[in-house]
């Protein structure tokens, strides 16, 4: 059953069952189209083969592109009345939208890692056996580069140039070329050299992550790497992949580098995607005024 088909069946349970609105209808539907595109061009799922962290990294992904509060509200109401139904429909097994719950209070701002928690996390992966290499390389390559994951996952070892110290990323129809920091290209070239020719299944295989059993990374298989590492890490935040590209473009936003820079960086072909940092950084600096000034605790 393919998205069009799930959203067909919705529409008419929204129309003959539920007595919606034009209006309420018409939304509803929009809010489903748009979480169908994102899981196609971030996740690379469709609605019915999506999991759990899947559906919270798009509301995180609508609030990380600054939609108000009512409009996530409403994404999450439509996105939960979907699964309900398809579930008591048996049309799914498994409900991913369990753990959305509505916008309470005003709008939230990702959440991104200080730079102890970044390099606490990044300290985590022990380069002693082959997973602990390839683990390494993929946190300090998202952290250093601000790719998605689906990107991640995505990349070829001909995307790699280690010599220069840049990654190739070719998404949604666009090519950009993003560079690394040195520690990033080390880990990135130990894996290379070191224990990557004896994880792969084929001599061929072009994936340059490949899980245990030689075969590309998945989705799955990284988001299970993030949540150990951040145990292990003992950081209580709730960190997804998506949290390494906000904090990648938050810190250098507050570094002092350009926003139309870390926009090309990002991939993102509307400026206001990356503004969303901008506030991000405000917040932080007015958080650390009030916390630091004598004169802000009278």
């Amino acid at each position: 059953m393919n998205d069009s088909d799930v959203i067909a069946i919705f529409t008419k349970y929204l129309h003959d069952d539920k007595h919606a609105s034009d209006n309420t209808l018409s939304s509803y539907i929009r809010d489903i189209r748009q979480l169908s595109a994102y899981l196609e061009t971030e996740c690379g799922c469709d609605i019915v083969n999506a999991e759990e962290e899947d559906i919270l990294g798009y509301i995180d992904h609508l609030r990380s592109i600054g939609k108000s509060v009512a409009t996530v509200s409403r994404s999450i109401a439509s996105i939960k009345g979907l699964y309900t139904h398809l579930v008591i429909n048996r049309y799914m097994k498994e409900n991913p939208s369990l753990k959305l719950v509505p916008e309470k209070n005003q709008q939230k701002l990702p959440e991104i890692l200080t730079d102890e928690e970044i390099n606490l996390l990044l300290s985590q992966p022990h380069p002693i056996d082959a997973k602990g290499y390839r683990d390494k390389a993929m946190l300090e390559l998202l952290y250093a580069t601000g790719i998605r994951v689906s990107e991640l996952i995505n990349l070829d070892v001909d995307d790699v140039n280690i010599e220069s110290g840049v990654i190739r990323c070719a998404s949604k129809g666009r090519e950009r070329f993003i560079p690394m920091y040195e520690e990033a290209v080390q880990a990135l070239d130990n894996y290379l050299v070191l224990v990557r020719p004896q994880m792969v299944a084929l001599p061929d295989e072009r994936a340059l992550f490949v899980n245990v059993s030689g075969d590309r990374m998945s989705r799955q298989g990284f988001w299970k790497i993030i949540k150990y590492y951040t145990k292990s890490a003992g950081i209580e935040k709730d960190i997804t992949p998506h949290t390494l590209r906000h904090s990648f473009a938050a810190h250098l936003l507050e570094n002092g580098a350009d926003i139309h820079a870390i926009q090309e960086m990002l991939g993102h072909s509307d400026i206001s995607s990356t503004q969303v940092y901008s506030n991000l950084v405000k917040k932080q600096l007015m958080e650390t005024y009030n916390r630091a000034h004598p004169k802000a605790h009278n």
